[in-house]
């Protein structure tokens, strides 16, 4: 058999397609979606999967009344009919799969090479699509939109009109939401959060118990972590690195290699210089 193999986060290879295979049972009630008949059979971490193609039954019409498939539509692949609710909305498409304990419903619609697993749920009206992997027991919902290579995953949550997308990864207990963005090749995980109309992108990490939010941007090589907070207008990015208690906002620039830390309080300092390449900057709160 071949399989299409998984590692967490990785890439999945082709595997065994076919037309002959018994097809999961599917309540009576159920008018909105059928199995074709073809399936695809894989390995993931471990495990085999085997993936039915559905069809539209009726129209899928969502929320704003928009038809995101009509009836006699091919969908994507599911593993059973729990995967996906039949008395919702929600819709998967082209070549997405969504397997093991993973629930789709509400609006939501998963569609292009997304992948859906263990106990990932997407409802409301949250978008997953591209190559994006949720798996995990993580949750997108809302307004919430997952694209391109990022990966959502282990207790993590993005809600709200959220981005994730890139070769972004938010894992642990991170919550991203409100309209925030995450990016690139950024990182979110431990307890941090990032909200409001926050962005972190490049190759920033914000992680432990970080919080980024209002209209902060965390990017470069920087780190925000410990308990430190980054609010407001602040810029954080080059080299830099917030930890401890530290707060950087207001318009604060704050960049090349410097290092905030302790119970520093970094506000309003322009990109002027008049912080930055030192290796330790420690301002005590009034």
């Amino acid at each position: 058999m071949l399989t299409l193999n998984s590692t967490r986060g990785g890439e999945m290879s082709e595997a065994m397609h076919g037309f002959t295979k018994e097809m999961p049972k599917i309540s009576e009630d159920n008018d909105k979606y059928e199995f074709t008949g073809k399936y695809i059979t894989f390995e993931n971490n471990g495990e085999i999967h085997t993936v039915y193609r559905i069809r539209a039954k009726k129209d899928i019409i969502d929320k704003d009344g928009r038809i995101i498939a009509r009836k006699g539509d091919l969908g994507g692949f599911i593993e059973e009919e729990d995967n996906l609710g039949y008395r919702s909305n929600a819709w998967i498409s082209g070549d997405a799969k969504v397997f093991g304990n993973a629930k789709v419903y509400g609006d939501a619609w998963v569609y292009g090479n997304a992948l859906i697993y263990d106990n990932a749920r997407i409802y409301e009206n949250a978008k997953v699509y591209g190559d994006a992997q949720v798996y995990g027991n993580a949750r997108v919902f809302g307004d919430a939109l997952i694209y391109d290579n990022a990966r959502i995953y282990e207790n993590a949550k993005v809600f709200g009109d959220a981005r994730v997308f890139g070769d972004a990864r938010v894992f642990d207990d991170a919550r991203i939401y409100d309209n925030a963005w995450v990016l690139d090749n950024a990182w979110v995980s431990g307890y941090a959060q990032v909200f409001g109309d926050a962005l972190i992108y490049d190759d920033a990490w914000v992680y432990e118990n970080a919080r980024v939010f209002g209209d902060a941007r965390v990017f470069g090589d920087a780190r925000v972590f410990g308990d430190a907070l980054v609010y407001e207008n602040a810029r954080v990015f080059g080299n830099t690195w917030v930890s401890g208690d530290a707060r950087v906002h207001g318009n604060a620039r704050v960049y090349g290699n410097t290092w905030v830390s302790g119970d520093a309080d970094v506000t309003d300092i322009r990109s002027s210089g008049d912080i930055t390449e030192v290796d330790y900057v420690k301002a005590k709160r009034p």
